[in-house]
């Protein structure tokens, strides 16, 4: 008799930890075949991209071989990339995968599934601001992070290329959620450390940040003494922040507020809003007008009883009439209740409501400061923390996504390489 076969789509924070717990408690004891499927052939933690966006990490060196990592640990992984869905045969559809030079590498392909976990995060909300998909940088993958890596080297050294020139390198962010805030710091640490490697003496005085938050506030949907903290700190490194600005549009020379104002820049990153891939809206499921998949709270479908949904690609309801948000610390607690879910599930039981725990919130504004709050919805609410503590407690949420991955043994192993690391590499990766 075959193994039920459980197909996860999307290797992000919840969908590898998700395949990694199922493939240790049911593949590895032969009660279900578990399937990984993800376009990409590594993994990398997606609240690290702004950090590979300035080269303050080394994707080779962070990221996991959904391959290798896949054989170790109880569940198999194909490449690929959703296409189609085909719920009344329980079949989806993989679409061909053709390298550089157009030459087809793999054909299409169809995978029957048994219970299909559709777990492809999030993208940008560009709300249809015209100039925006033409003219700005994502951060919304490893491929957008490099390619806005790479850029910023060369815009770097086109702007120190004349040594009697004094040209100022500017970028403009709209967006002052964590990815907008905490890239808007990087760049003043990659600055401080691209002006090291170089004879011209480029300063940090002469990088301008902007950034634009259409909110009353950088990190709205924080507390406002996170947010007031943060705005202090980061003025003081010199960004000048604009809230209360909505973009209008963008074109090749920057932005054009709603109020007629220009900030022109010479890298220009979008960073406002997340929404469910394009993908999402054409499977047949119900959605949301942000293609955010509509589940029951116990994660699956509003439609069908054999699709799951988690992550950002979920709109999942709670008890206080709220959605789960999108958010790191909810993929890993979705993963871990959706595991349980399938244990009782495959034995006859019944699913249970997943309620969502906020932990608390933390943003890095790289090595100059940490702010957040810890144990919000537990007995000591939004208890604020900042700098060591703070840092510690940042650092600590990357670890225990590589517990989930790798389990402690490893992880305690890869905590000693990453030191060596940082004292034998160059702190920014300028290749």
């Amino acid at each position: 008799m075959a193994l039920p076969r459980i197909v996860v789509v999307g290797g992000g924070a919840g969908g590898i930890e998700l395949a990694t717990k199922l493939g240790h408690t049911l593949g590895k004891r032969d009660k279900a075949e578990i399937v990984l499927i993800d376009r990409n052939p590594t993994h990398i933690w997606k609240p690290l991209l702004h950090e590979v966006a300035v080269g303050a990490i080394d994707t080779e060196l962070d990221q996991v071989s959904y391959l290798s990592h896949s054989r170790a640990n109880g569940y198999r992984f194909q490449l690929g990339n959703l296409s189609a869905l085909d719920r009344e045969q329980q079949k989806l559809t993989l679409s061909a995968i053709s390298d550089e030079e157009g030459e087809e590498v793999l054909p299409e392909r169809h995978f029957d599934y048994d219970y299909l976990v559709l777990a492809l995060g999030s993208v940008s909300n560009d709300f249809g601001t015209p100039g925006v998909k033409d003219n700005c940088f994502f951060i919304d993958s490893p491929q957008q992070a490099e390619r806005f890596r790479q850029q910023m080297l060369n815009t770097f050294l086109r702007t120190t290329a004349d040594v009697n020139a004094d040209n100022d390198l500017t970028v403009a962010i709209v967006g002052a959620g964590a990815t907008g805030v905490e890239l808007s710091a990087e760049l003043y640490n990659a600055i401080d450390m691209l002006s090291s490697y170089n004879a011209n003496g480029f300063s940090r005085s002469r990088l301008k940040v902007h950034i634009l938050e259409a909110a009353p506030r950088v990190l709205p949907a924080l507390g406002e003494r996170i947010s007031q903290n943060v705005h202090r700190q980061l003025e003081s490194l010199g960004v000048k922040i604009h809230v209360g600005t909505q973009v209008a549009k963008a074109d090749e020379q920057g932005f054009e507020t709603a109020d007629g104002e220009r900030i022109d820049a010479d890298l220009m990153v979008w960073a406002a809003g997340v929404r469910g891939a394009d993908l999402l809206a054409t499977l047949g499921l119900s959605t949301e007008r942000n293609n955010q998949i509509k589940v029951e709270p116990s994660m699956v479908s509003i439609d069908d009883s054999h699709i799951f949904a988690i992550g950002d690609c979920a709109a999942c309801p709670q008890p206080n009439d709220k959605m789960v948000p999108p958010r790191a610390q909810a993929a890993h607690q979705m993963s871990s209740h959706l595991v349980k879910s399938f244990q009782r599930l495959l034995k006859g039981g019944e699913l249970k409501p997943f309620v969502y725990k906020d932990m608390g919130s933390l943003v890095s504004l790289s090595r100059f400061q940490t702010f957040g709050t810890l144990m919000n919805g537990s007995s000591v609410r939004g208890l604020f923390v900042e700098g060591w503590l703070a840092k510690m407690s940042y650092s600590s949420l990357y670890r225990m996504h590589q517990m989930a991955i790798y389990g402690w043994l490893r992880t305690g192993a890869k905590v000693i390489v990453d030191r060596l690391n940082r004292w034998l590499r160059p702190k920014l990766k300028l290749h």
